[in-house]
């Protein structure tokens, strides 16, 4: 990213910058590797390169800085940023997640894939991200609750019900989406529970949001193996939060052999099979696996390079890249986190046969339950869990198995398969609208 144009950026403070603000493609691209992935895409001759320009940057960037006092009574400055990268289909929609080490082109990236992921499961949003630049361990709850509500008063007049509709991420939960809601509220002197999605069933979120990135893998897997013995398949789990010990739950559930898991701290390994229930049960004493004696310690590292079945990244980004990719020997790979394979990875882990199911459509089944959660709202009129789950299901394996369709058709990996499915749809509804 050139240096000039970040510091521009970052030094405009609470302003909005459309993409008209960047006249040259060359000055100032937010994500390298969203526009390497764009460029794959443009190598297959499926669609017109001309009409890729339209995702080479964000329709929108928004960078804040606001202070908060902390229970010491000191004044901490925060930065924040959210990007809302395509409306074409609807309004925009992704979460919020707080991180020290969140930047612009981090956040750039993710709204990217947000973008590409509700198209391709045809829920009517478009995609954007947000991020808050915070060690949320080091900050206690009422501080966390400030930084929250200072980050809707900064967002108030960018977000909104069919404008742009944030949601949980990475060290948010729904006890941060209930903060943010009732500040949006409180601005607005109104009720609108549809402009937060993720939040608490008691105030409108939906059943079924808790486990639903994990139950959408779930049922892409189930489909997958449905023809094979499941105790022969040895399954691996990097990353045990919310997504990762779900995942493992429900498919050791159905017979699966899950042999190795890890958290951010260490992995645990046995060949014979993990019990899942017993280290759930560990986990909920909110302890590390440090502290796990029932099994054998492996680092994140060799975790990955276990040889599987399958192999489940569902923890941060980029923990698969060029240094270990020609180590990795799992048959396939499902996505569970965002973004956990560099592109350099990609192409080392493709040329070796490795099957990747990819994060826009692997990770869908949040974004999936969080559009349920919207419908609701928006009716006032809320579904049981069954309902939410047969709904989930068939959204998401309908989405699986068009882009089996388009990958068998073009003969091309399953990731670009669902770009192009994706992007299609984006720039039909821009040619729709008159755009292009």
């Amino acid at each position: 990213m050139n240096t000039n144009i970040t510091d521009k950026i970052l030094n405009n403070k609470g302003k909005i910058f459309e993409n008209e603000y960047f006249s040259n493609l060359d000055e100032f691209i937010v994500s390298q590797n969203s526009i390497k992935q764009l460029n794959k895409i443009k190598e297959l001759n499926i669609l017109n390169p001309k009409d890729l320009v339209l995702l080479h940057n964000p329709r929108r960037m928004i960078n804040v800085n606001y202070p908060i006092k902390l229970d010491n009574g000191e004044i901490k400055l925060i930065s924040g940023f959210r990007i809302q990268y395509n409306d074409a289909l609807g309004p925009t929609k992704g979460g919020i997640r707080f991180h020290n080490t969140i930047n612009i082109e981090e956040v750039g990236e993710l709204a990217f894939l947000m973008t590409l992921k509700t198209s391709l499961v045809g829920i009517p949003y478009g995609g954007a991200k947000g991020g808050i630049k915070i060690d949320p361990k080091k900050l206690s709850d009422t501080e966390l609750e400030r930084i929250s509500r200072g980050y809707v008063k900064e967002l108030f007049k960018f977000i909104g019900v069919n404008q742009d509709i944030p949601a949980p991420d990475v060290n948010t939960n729904p006890k941060i989406m209930a903060w943010m809601i009732d500040e949006y509220e409180k601005i607005l002197g109104t009720k609108s529970p549809g402009v937060f999605t993720g939040k608490p069933v008691i105030i409108g979120g939906s059943l079924g949001r808790d486990k639903s990135t994990a139950k959408g893998a779930f049922y892409i897997l189930e489909e997958k193996y449905k023809n094979e013995k499941k105790e022969n398949l040895n399954v691996v789990i990097q990353g045990f939060g919310n997504a990762g010990s779900h995942i493992a739950k429900m498919l050791s559930d159905i017979g699966f052999k899950i042999i190795a898991v890890s958290d951010s701290q260490v992995g645990i390994i046995d060949k014979n099979g993990l019990n899942i229930d017993e280290i759930i049960k560990f986990k909920e004493t909110k302890q590390s696996f440090t502290n796990y004696d029932k099994a054998k310690k492996i680092s994140n590292e060799d975790l990955l390079e276990l040889e599987c079945d399958l192999l489940i990244p569902a923890a941060l980004g980029g923990v698969i890249n060029q240094n270990n990719a020609k180590n990795i020997k799992s048959r396939v790979i499902l996505e569970l986190a965002n973004a956990p394979i560099s592109s350099e990875a990609d192409l080392i882990l493709n040329e070796n046969k490795i099957q990747i199911i990819p994060d826009i459509l692997a990770n869908s089944g949040g974004v999936i339950v969080s559009y349920f959660e919207w419908v609701q709202n928006l009716q006032n009129y809320y579904w049981e869990i069954n309902e939410v789950n047969t709904k989930l299901k068939n959204l998401i394996l309908k989405a699986y198995l068009n882009v089996l369709e388009v990958s068998h058709k073009y003969n091309i990996n399953l990731r670009n398969a669902c770009y192009i499915l994706a992007i299609s749809r984006i720039i039909e509804a821009e040619k729709a609208r008159g755009n292009i």
